[in-house]
């Protein structure tokens, strides 16, 4: 299906940051064909964009599908005064109550939400102990039917049942990315993609560490890994294997231009340096931390390949970088919202990175693929190059997203799902949440 999208205004989220008035964009397929003012071609979907401003489709770097049914939960839950309290008393009850179903509509929310927020990929991190096998597929399949981008992985822990539960969760790692590996050499259209998943390194013992390393040789993915969210983390590490956590992590193989690691508010900086020299992603995810009354990671300016995910507080990267701006200024840093729109659109690095370099993401331009978000943005001041990465922060939001596009089809047209109905979903996921939270209240820290 060829898609023209006539005069509009395209703004590139990565330096220079340019901006150009009047443009046609023909997408052919899933790729942009031709850029242009006035372009004499024909197509089999024709959009009026006078007014409107086109981007490239925002990344959730970070994400945890598996809180979709979580908002609002209503759970009895004893005292949360520190960050391991608060994953006992509450995340690790819900995702061992999460079952085939309800991880397939939190991934149908989660999908829903980003599409609906201009995000056109998320980078999930998933969870359910009483259904690991098959998990993975569950999920894939909730953002596949949206039409979201994406990938997953299970985090292996032996949090609950010791090496069993981390077998379990490397096997399940291997099985996904065999699938993914299955569709790919069938031609199959591949949304989402696998990575090998980790929980954090104080629920992953070194035989853990070691498997996760043989999956990762295995498949060819790389590691999705929590480190230091708190400083228990660090401490642990300290205490039961006399090492720094990335050190620790580097010493099985487990660092690599493939890698993403998570948090890092307690990482030093001889850590940064070598997560640096080995290439890896690192993702901020500023509103979490808020929350968790974990503290801010002092280090991101300080990292190569810093991208920006939500840690499963929804997909909305305008707001996620919002936030993660003003709490940066909050902190006394020095970098300004040209700084953390690159943070964001590197985001499309990874994404690559992920799909194993199988297109080219994150520009409105010709052979790109066409993962891009049209909004109806009304700037009240001029709006070029210098200052698009002030607008991206200070002006547009969510609210804006008019239509969104992902491998070239049309997902979101006029501010209404095109493949689903919208409200029949969001109704049956409220009945299985209510489900969901009567199994989890009964479920012991």
């Amino acid at each position: 299906m060829s898609i023209l999208i006539k005069n509009c205004r395209i703004m590139q989220t990565q330096s220079p940051f340019d901006v150009k008035e009047g443009m046609d964009v023909l997408i052919d397929g899933n790729l942009i064909k031709s850029i242009g003012a006035n372009l004499n071609v024909k197509a089999d979907k024709v959009i009026d964009a006078t007014g409107r401003t086109l981007i490239p489709g925002n990344v959730c770097a970070h994400h945890h599908y598996y809180s979709g049914l979580s908002r609002g939960m209503l759970i009895s839950a004893g005292p949360q005064t520190d960050f391991i309290q608060v994953l006992k008393e509450w995340w690790w009850r819900l995702d061992r109550g999460l079952d085939e179903e309800a991880c397939y509509y939190s991934s149908l929310i989660c999908s829903m939400d980003a599409i609906a927020s201009g995000t056109t990929c998320a980078i999930d991190h998933h969870a359910s102990p009483s259904y690991i096998k098959g998990s993975l597929s569950t999920i894939a399949k909730g953002m596949e039917d949206i039409g979201l981008r994406g990938a997953t992985c299970y985090e292996v822990t032996d949090r609950n049942e010791g090496m069993k539960e981390v077998e379990e969760g490397v096997e399940e790692n291997i099985r996904f990315a065999k699938e993914v590996d299955s569709k790919r050499k069938a031609g199959k259209k591949v949304l989402c993609e696998a990575m090998i998943g980790g929980h954090a390194p104080f629920t992953v013992p070194e035989d853990g560490l070691k498997l996760m390393a043989k999956a990762c040789e295995e498949t060819g993915r790389g590691i999705h890994f929590h480190i230091a969210e708190d400083k228990y983390d660090s401490i642990f590490s300290h205490h039961y294997y006399n090492k720094d956590i990335v050190r620790r992590l580097d010493d099985n193989g487990l660092l690599s231009d493939k890698s993403l690691l998570v948090h890092g508010l307690f990482i030093n900086d001889e850590e940064v340096k070598l997560l640096n020299e080995r290439g890896c992603f690192f993702a901020h995810n500023a509103r979490s931390n808020m929350n968790n009354h974990v503290g801010y990671c002092k280090q991101i300016q300080n990292i190569n390949k810093l991208v920006i995910g939500t840690d499963g507080c929804g997909g909305n990267m305008f707001e996620e970088l919002k936030l993660a701006f003003f709490k940066h200024k909050d902190e006394g840093g020095s970098w300004w919202p040209s700084d953390y729109l690159t943070a964001l659109n590197r985001g499309n690095r990874l994404v690559e990175s992920v799909f194993q370099n199988d297109f080219k993401c994150g520009q409105v331009a010709e052979g790109m693929v066409a993962d891009l978000v049209l909004l109806n943005y009304h700037n009240p001041t001029p709006l070029c190059s210098a200052n698009a990465p002030g607008h991206f922060v200070w002006g547009m939001s969510s609210n804006a997203v008019e239509s969104v596009i992902v491998d070239g089809e049309l997902l979101y047209e006029n501010y209404k799902f095109t493949k689903i109905d919208a409200d029949k979903v969001y109704k049956e996921a409220a009945q299985i949440a209510e489900k969901l939270w009567k199994k989890v209240d009964k479920i012991k820290a």
